[in-house]
């Protein structure tokens, strides 16, 4: 049982992807999306997608009908279903309630719209870093930032308590702005992933020998461990 519990209350796996098609761009993604690899996961990935698809129409429908028969409107449209059909689907949209058949379809909507979070660090030497953060359902547009280089002042590890844990988090210091910029807001991914991506910020940022506040930053970062 307590294992069960600590299943459902424990953060979503995140996997941290490193893209580089060039010296001076980089691309850190770390994401609660599975990634299928091999065949038979990309074909139950595809199947998945599908289902979801099936799943939202036919609620769709449902509430379509539902909403004609309260009204004693013609439900003539869903003559492409079949009479049969028709009709067992018509008998179940009367023997529906509101108050049932409405919460349920807007719980199996959200959960048809809904996907894992994606936030990603790209870095551009010479230019700057675009942030950007995918929203939870398929309905939003994500979010994205750039902060140029020249408005860089340092990039580093801190830590803070989030309830009764300890969670690390990449802050960037932007000059100008009072609070930091947090890189991965919403995921806070574990120290070892920001590790990665904070030493190969500072590396493609800034070229060796003119490095901004190396020893200050690394400072920090090692007050954190």
């Amino acid at each position: 049982m307590s294992a069960l519990l600590q299943r459902l209350t424990s953060p979503p796996a995140q996997t941290l992807r490193t893209l580089q098609p060039t010296s001076s761009t980089i691309t850190y993604t770390v994401s609660t999306r599975h990634e299928p690899n091999a065949l038979p996961a990309k074909l139950g990935y595809c199947v998945g997608i599908l289902l979801r698809v099936l799943l939202g129409l036919s609620t769709v429908v449902l509430l379509w009908t539902k909403w004609r028969v309260t009204s004693e409107r013609s439900t003539s449209a869903l003559q492409w279903v079949g009479g049969i059909r028709e009709a067992q689907l018509v008998k179940l949209a009367e023997n529906c309630n509101w108050r049932y058949i409405g919460p349920s379809a807007l719980g199996v909507l959200f959960l048809v719209f809904r996907r894992g979070y994606t936030e990603s660090l790209t870095l551009l030497r010479g230019l700057g870093v675009q942030i950007s953060t995918t929203s939870s359902t398929y309905l939003q547009t994500p979010t994205t930032r750039f902060i140029p280089t020249t408005s860089i002042q340092d990039v580093f590890i801190n830590e803070a308590f989030k309830g009764f844990e300890v969670r690390f988090y990449l802050v960037i210091v932007v000059e100008g702005e009072g609070d930091v910029v947090v890189v991965f807001p919403t995921l806070l991914p574990r120290r070892g992933v920001l590790e990665v991506v904070w030493r190969g910020t500072r590396a493609c940022l800034w070229e060796p020998g003119v490095q901004k506040s190396t020893a200050k930053s690394e400072g920090r970062a090692r007050i954190c461990s």
